[in-house]
Protein backbone atom coordinates (compact mmCIF):
# COMPACT_ATOMS: atom_id res chain seq x y z
CA UNK A 1 0.00 0.00 0.00
CA UNK A 2 1.40 3.49 -0.91
CA UNK A 3 2.21 6.17 1.72
CA UNK A 4 -0.58 8.43 0.38
CA UNK A 5 -3.21 5.72 0.79
CA UNK A 6 -1.99 5.00 4.27
CA UNK A 7 -2.21 8.70 5.17
CA UNK A 8 -5.81 8.90 3.88
CA UNK A 9 -6.78 5.88 5.97
CA UNK A 10 -5.27 7.53 9.04
CA UNK A 11 -7.18 10.79 8.46
CA UNK A 12 -10.48 8.97 7.91
CA UNK A 13 -9.97 7.01 11.09
CA UNK A 14 -9.41 10.21 13.08
CA UNK A 15 -12.52 11.83 11.60
CA UNK A 16 -14.72 8.81 12.40
CA UNK A 17 -15.32 7.87 8.80
CA UNK A 18 -15.59 4.19 7.94
CA UNK A 19 -12.49 2.67 6.52
CA UNK A 20 -13.07 0.32 3.57
CA UNK A 21 -11.41 -3.02 3.83
CA UNK A 22 -8.35 -3.59 1.77
CA UNK A 23 -9.22 -5.27 -1.54
CA UNK A 24 -8.60 -9.00 -1.68
CA UNK A 25 -7.97 -11.16 -4.73
CA UNK A 26 -10.99 -13.06 -6.07
CA UNK A 27 -10.82 -16.78 -5.29
CA UNK A 28 -9.74 -18.92 -8.23
CA UNK A 29 -12.49 -21.21 -9.54
CA UNK A 30 -11.94 -24.88 -8.64
CA UNK A 31 -11.07 -27.18 -11.56
CA UNK A 32 -13.23 -30.25 -12.19
CA UNK A 33 -11.88 -33.48 -10.74
CA UNK A 34 -11.39 -35.12 -14.15
CA UNK A 35 -9.29 -32.15 -15.34
CA UNK A 36 -7.15 -32.35 -12.21
CA UNK A 37 -6.58 -36.08 -12.82
CA UNK A 38 -5.43 -35.35 -16.38
CA UNK A 39 -3.04 -32.66 -15.19
CA UNK A 40 -1.60 -34.87 -12.46
CA UNK A 41 -1.29 -37.81 -14.87
CA UNK A 42 0.56 -35.71 -17.42
CA UNK A 43 2.88 -34.42 -14.69
CA UNK A 44 3.73 -38.00 -13.70
CA UNK A 45 4.45 -38.91 -17.33
CA UNK A 46 6.72 -35.89 -17.76
CA UNK A 47 8.61 -36.74 -14.59
CA UNK A 48 8.88 -40.47 -15.37
CA UNK A 49 12.13 -41.93 -16.59
CA UNK A 50 12.28 -42.57 -20.37
CA UNK A 51 11.27 -46.12 -21.35
CA UNK A 52 14.15 -48.30 -22.47
CA UNK A 53 13.39 -50.70 -25.32
CA UNK A 54 14.21 -54.37 -24.80
CA UNK A 55 17.14 -55.90 -26.68
CA UNK A 56 15.01 -58.97 -27.51
CA UNK A 57 12.85 -57.72 -30.37
CA UNK A 58 13.16 -60.71 -32.70
CA UNK A 59 9.91 -61.72 -34.42
CA UNK A 60 10.21 -64.93 -36.46
CA UNK A 61 9.45 -64.99 -40.15
CA UNK A 62 9.90 -62.84 -43.22
CA UNK A 63 8.82 -59.20 -43.19
CA UNK A 64 6.61 -59.16 -46.29
CA UNK A 65 5.37 -55.60 -45.67
CA UNK A 66 6.32 -52.90 -43.22
CA UNK A 67 5.49 -54.32 -39.78
CA UNK A 68 3.97 -57.55 -41.18
CA UNK A 69 5.76 -60.88 -40.66
CA UNK A 70 4.96 -64.19 -42.34
CA UNK A 71 6.02 -67.57 -40.95
CA UNK A 72 5.45 -70.83 -42.80
CA UNK A 73 5.99 -74.50 -41.99
CA UNK A 74 5.04 -77.75 -43.70
CA UNK A 75 4.72 -80.71 -41.31
CA UNK A 76 3.56 -84.31 -41.27
CA UNK A 77 0.33 -84.30 -39.29
CA UNK A 78 -2.52 -86.82 -39.52
CA UNK A 79 -2.92 -87.16 -43.30
CA UNK A 80 -6.61 -86.81 -44.20
CA UNK A 81 -8.85 -88.93 -46.40
CA UNK A 82 -9.58 -87.41 -49.82
CA UNK A 83 -13.10 -86.55 -48.69
CA UNK A 84 -14.29 -85.48 -45.22
CA UNK A 85 -17.61 -86.84 -44.00
CA UNK A 86 -19.49 -83.81 -42.69
CA UNK A 87 -22.46 -85.64 -41.19
CA UNK A 88 -21.17 -84.64 -37.75
CA UNK A 89 -21.87 -81.01 -38.67
CA UNK A 90 -25.26 -81.88 -40.18
CA UNK A 91 -24.11 -80.98 -43.66
CA UNK A 92 -25.73 -82.79 -46.55
CA UNK A 93 -22.58 -83.29 -48.64
CA UNK A 94 -18.99 -84.35 -47.88
CA UNK A 95 -16.13 -81.92 -48.53
CA UNK A 96 -12.85 -82.60 -50.30
CA UNK A 97 -10.04 -82.21 -47.77
CA UNK A 98 -8.12 -79.95 -50.16
CA UNK A 99 -10.82 -77.29 -49.82
CA UNK A 100 -10.47 -76.95 -46.04
CA UNK A 101 -8.74 -73.94 -44.49
CA UNK A 102 -8.24 -74.15 -40.72
CA UNK A 103 -7.89 -70.69 -39.20
CA UNK A 104 -7.46 -69.09 -35.80
CA UNK A 105 -6.80 -65.51 -34.68
CA UNK A 106 -4.97 -63.98 -31.74
CA UNK A 107 -6.56 -60.70 -30.75
CA UNK A 108 -6.20 -57.69 -28.48
CA UNK A 109 -9.18 -58.75 -26.35
CA UNK A 110 -11.90 -61.31 -25.89
CA UNK A 111 -14.88 -58.97 -25.78
CA UNK A 112 -14.96 -58.22 -29.50
CA UNK A 113 -16.32 -54.94 -30.86
CA UNK A 114 -14.72 -52.34 -33.09
CA UNK A 115 -11.90 -51.71 -30.59
CA UNK A 116 -10.65 -55.29 -30.79
CA UNK A 117 -8.31 -56.25 -33.60
CA UNK A 118 -6.46 -59.38 -34.66
CA UNK A 119 -2.69 -59.02 -34.43
CA UNK A 120 -2.05 -62.59 -35.62
CA UNK A 121 -3.90 -64.78 -38.12
CA UNK A 122 -2.95 -68.43 -38.45
CA UNK A 123 -4.21 -70.57 -41.31
CA UNK A 124 -3.42 -74.12 -42.40
CA UNK A 125 -4.47 -76.57 -45.09
CA UNK A 126 -3.56 -80.02 -46.35
CA UNK A 127 -1.47 -80.07 -49.49
CA UNK A 128 -1.95 -82.53 -52.34
CA UNK A 129 0.82 -84.71 -50.86
CA UNK A 130 -1.08 -84.99 -47.54
CA UNK A 131 1.32 -82.74 -45.60
CA UNK A 132 0.02 -79.92 -43.43
CA UNK A 133 1.01 -76.38 -44.43
CA UNK A 134 0.77 -73.75 -41.69
CA UNK A 135 1.13 -70.01 -42.24
CA UNK A 136 0.96 -67.21 -39.70
CA UNK A 137 0.70 -63.46 -40.19
CA UNK A 138 1.83 -61.21 -37.33
CA UNK A 139 1.72 -57.42 -37.21
CA UNK A 140 4.19 -55.46 -35.11
CA UNK A 141 2.65 -52.05 -35.81
CA UNK A 142 -0.94 -50.83 -35.94
CA UNK A 143 -0.41 -49.57 -39.48
CA UNK A 144 0.34 -53.08 -40.77
CA UNK A 145 -3.19 -54.39 -40.15
CA UNK A 146 -4.47 -53.58 -43.65
CA UNK A 147 -1.58 -55.45 -45.27
CA UNK A 148 -2.28 -58.47 -43.03
CA UNK A 149 -5.96 -58.53 -43.99
CA UNK A 150 -5.05 -58.27 -47.68
CA UNK A 151 -2.54 -61.14 -47.40
CA UNK A 152 -5.00 -63.43 -45.60
CA UNK A 153 -7.65 -62.76 -48.25
CA UNK A 154 -5.21 -64.01 -50.88
CA UNK A 155 -5.10 -67.45 -49.23
CA UNK A 156 -8.83 -68.09 -49.71
CA UNK A 157 -10.64 -69.36 -52.80
CA UNK A 158 -14.27 -69.16 -53.78
CA UNK A 159 -14.78 -72.83 -52.81
CA UNK A 160 -12.78 -72.71 -49.56
CA UNK A 161 -14.45 -74.24 -46.50
CA UNK A 162 -13.34 -72.67 -43.23
CA UNK A 163 -12.59 -74.77 -40.15
CA UNK A 164 -12.49 -73.11 -36.74
CA UNK A 165 -13.28 -73.54 -33.06
CA UNK A 166 -15.91 -70.95 -32.07
CA UNK A 167 -14.96 -69.03 -35.21
CA UNK A 168 -18.55 -68.42 -36.29
CA UNK A 169 -19.26 -66.45 -33.12
CA UNK A 170 -15.88 -64.80 -32.59
CA UNK A 171 -13.10 -64.95 -35.21
CA UNK A 172 -15.22 -64.52 -38.34
CA UNK A 173 -17.33 -61.57 -37.03
CA UNK A 174 -14.19 -59.88 -35.69
CA UNK A 175 -12.42 -60.17 -39.04
CA UNK A 176 -15.56 -58.97 -40.83
CA UNK A 177 -15.44 -55.81 -38.70
CA UNK A 178 -11.74 -55.26 -39.40
CA UNK A 179 -12.24 -55.69 -43.16
CA UNK A 180 -15.11 -53.21 -43.05
CA UNK A 181 -13.08 -50.64 -41.10
CA UNK A 182 -10.16 -51.12 -43.51
CA UNK A 183 -12.57 -50.60 -46.45
CA UNK A 184 -11.67 -53.98 -47.91
CA UNK A 185 -14.09 -56.66 -49.17
CA UNK A 186 -14.62 -59.43 -46.64
CA UNK A 187 -13.21 -62.66 -48.17
CA UNK A 188 -15.09 -64.84 -45.65
CA UNK A 189 -18.49 -63.81 -46.99
CA UNK A 190 -20.30 -66.72 -48.59
CA UNK A 191 -17.75 -69.39 -47.63
CA UNK A 192 -18.77 -72.64 -45.94
CA UNK A 193 -17.74 -72.80 -42.30
CA UNK A 194 -17.28 -75.88 -40.11
CA UNK A 195 -17.24 -74.62 -36.53
CA UNK A 196 -16.08 -77.62 -34.47
CA UNK A 197 -17.22 -76.21 -31.14
CA UNK A 198 -20.88 -76.92 -31.87
CA UNK A 199 -20.64 -80.64 -32.79
CA UNK A 200 -18.21 -81.18 -29.89
CA UNK A 201 -20.74 -79.65 -27.53
CA UNK A 202 -23.59 -81.70 -28.94
CA UNK A 203 -21.66 -84.92 -28.37
CA UNK A 204 -19.71 -84.34 -25.15
CA UNK A 205 -21.44 -81.58 -23.18
CA UNK A 206 -22.09 -82.93 -19.68
CA UNK A 207 -19.54 -85.72 -20.21
CA UNK A 208 -16.33 -83.69 -20.31
CA UNK A 209 -15.51 -81.02 -17.74
CA UNK A 210 -15.88 -78.43 -20.53
CA UNK A 211 -15.71 -78.25 -24.31
CA UNK A 212 -12.76 -75.91 -24.77
CA UNK A 213 -10.28 -76.74 -27.53
CA UNK A 214 -7.64 -77.65 -24.96
CA UNK A 215 -10.02 -80.26 -23.51
CA UNK A 216 -11.00 -81.60 -26.93
CA UNK A 217 -7.40 -82.01 -28.05
CA UNK A 218 -6.51 -83.78 -24.81
CA UNK A 219 -9.48 -86.14 -24.95
CA UNK A 220 -9.38 -86.90 -28.67
CA UNK A 221 -5.71 -86.49 -29.62
CA UNK A 222 -3.80 -87.03 -26.37
CA UNK A 223 -2.22 -83.58 -26.73
CA UNK A 224 -1.01 -82.05 -23.46
CA UNK A 225 0.66 -78.68 -23.90
CA UNK A 226 3.90 -77.89 -22.05
CA UNK A 227 4.86 -74.29 -21.28
CA UNK A 228 1.91 -73.04 -23.29
CA UNK A 229 0.99 -69.37 -23.02
CA UNK A 230 -2.76 -69.19 -22.29
CA UNK A 231 -4.78 -67.41 -24.95
CA UNK A 232 -5.99 -64.92 -22.34
CA UNK A 233 -2.40 -63.63 -22.02
CA UNK A 234 -1.93 -63.07 -25.75
CA UNK A 235 -3.23 -59.45 -25.73
CA UNK A 236 -0.77 -58.44 -23.01
CA UNK A 237 2.12 -60.10 -24.89
CA UNK A 238 1.46 -58.09 -28.05
CA UNK A 239 0.78 -54.78 -26.29
CA UNK A 240 3.96 -55.18 -24.24
CA UNK A 241 5.91 -55.68 -27.46
CA UNK A 242 4.39 -52.54 -29.00
CA UNK A 243 5.55 -50.58 -25.94
CA UNK A 244 9.14 -51.70 -26.43
CA UNK A 245 9.07 -54.90 -24.37
CA UNK A 246 10.72 -58.21 -25.27
CA UNK A 247 9.35 -60.50 -27.97
CA UNK A 248 9.60 -63.60 -25.76
CA UNK A 249 5.88 -63.95 -25.07
CA UNK A 250 4.94 -62.88 -28.59
CA UNK A 251 6.89 -65.89 -29.88
CA UNK A 252 5.04 -68.06 -27.36
CA UNK A 253 1.75 -66.73 -28.77
CA UNK A 254 2.86 -67.89 -32.23
CA UNK A 255 3.67 -71.34 -30.82
CA UNK A 256 0.25 -71.49 -29.16
CA UNK A 257 -1.46 -70.47 -32.39
CA UNK A 258 0.39 -73.12 -34.41
CA UNK A 259 -0.73 -75.82 -31.97
CA UNK A 260 -4.30 -74.56 -32.28
CA UNK A 261 -4.09 -75.11 -36.04
CA UNK A 262 -2.79 -78.67 -35.65
CA UNK A 263 -5.46 -79.42 -33.07
CA UNK A 264 -8.21 -78.07 -35.31
CA UNK A 265 -7.21 -80.51 -38.04
CA UNK A 266 -6.89 -83.40 -35.60
CA UNK A 267 -10.22 -82.78 -33.89
CA UNK A 268 -11.89 -82.47 -37.28
CA UNK A 269 -10.62 -85.89 -38.37
CA UNK A 270 -11.61 -87.54 -35.09
CA UNK A 271 -15.10 -86.03 -35.01
CA UNK A 272 -15.79 -86.67 -38.69
CA UNK A 273 -14.81 -90.30 -38.23
CA UNK A 274 -17.54 -90.71 -35.61
CA UNK A 275 -20.34 -89.85 -38.02
CA UNK A 276 -23.44 -87.89 -37.11
CA UNK A 277 -23.72 -86.54 -33.59
CA UNK A 278 -26.30 -88.36 -31.43
CA UNK A 279 -29.47 -86.55 -30.34
CA UNK A 280 -29.23 -84.62 -27.10
CA UNK A 281 -31.06 -87.33 -25.13
CA UNK A 282 -28.43 -89.92 -26.05
CA UNK A 283 -25.53 -87.75 -24.91
CA UNK A 284 -26.34 -88.18 -21.22
CA UNK A 285 -27.21 -91.87 -21.43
Amino acid sequence: MSALAERLRHLRAQSGLSVPAAPTAAPKPALPANVLRLIHGRSRLLCAEPRVSSTDRFVPGEEIASGLFLTEAVVDWLPPPPVIDTAFARWSEPVASGRLMHFDTETTGLAGGTGTRAFMIGAAHWQADGRFRMRQLTITTMAAERAMLHAFAGWLRDDTVLVSYNGKCYDAPLLATRYRLARLPNPLTGLGHLDLLHPVRRRWKGIWENCRLATAERQLLGVVRDDDLPGSEAPAAWLAYLRGGPATNLRRVAHHNAQDLRSLAGVLLRVSGLGACPPAAEQVA
